[in-house]
């Protein structure tokens, strides 16, 4: 299995899982209302990139998917693709799964067990959606985008020479 293993659990232990990565490093914290109330913490998310298809998960009896409601500048309101995995013992955010990208997980850096690399540089994402409490804590070499960025995980890892093999 090619890239980083990582190792990640809920808070109550019931679900387990590992998988790997080749984007590990946790850089991109998202402030939309979808990442910030499904998640908690900080008032932001971050997640990672991982291959599907090393996923394995011990308590899958354990999991339960939410796909959030969007609502659209146009009062337009639609189901996300993205299922949110989480245990139903504790309500813990595990990972995101979207059918649009098949061969990613993104597991959330909150609850990966395995130390993870530390950011050189962080990047703040769909800031539009911040709320005015929420103190945006950027670092004179930090990005910030108004809604995604201009690079995929993929393209940040491999610009920062920090793309695990």
């Amino acid at each position: 299995m090619s890239g980083l293993s990582l190792e990640g659990s809920c808070h109550c232990g019931a679900v387990r899982f590992a998988v790997a990565s080749h984007t590990p490093v946790p850089y991109q914290l998202c402030y939309c209302s979808i990442c910030r109330k499904t998640s908690g913490g900080g008032g932001y998310a971050i997640n990672l990139g991982a291959r599907m298809d090393s996923l394995s998960i011990e308590g899958a009896e354990h999991l339960g998917v939410f796909r959030a409601e969007i609502h659209d500048e146009d009062g337009a309101c639609r189901l996300s693709s993205a299922e949110r995995n989480f245990c139903t013992r504790c309500g813990c955010h595990l990972w995101l799964y979207d059918p649009t990208w098949p061969e990613l997980v993104h597991p959330l850096a909150s609850v990966i067990d395995t130390p993870l690399p530390e950011a050189p540089a962080r990047t703040h994402i769909m800031l539009d959606f911040k709320p005015d409490w929420i103190p945006l804590q950027a670092a004179p070499q930090d990005r910030t985008f108004a809604r995604y960025p201009d690079a995929s995980l993929e393209d940040w890892h491999r610009a920062h020479g920090l793309w695990a093999e």
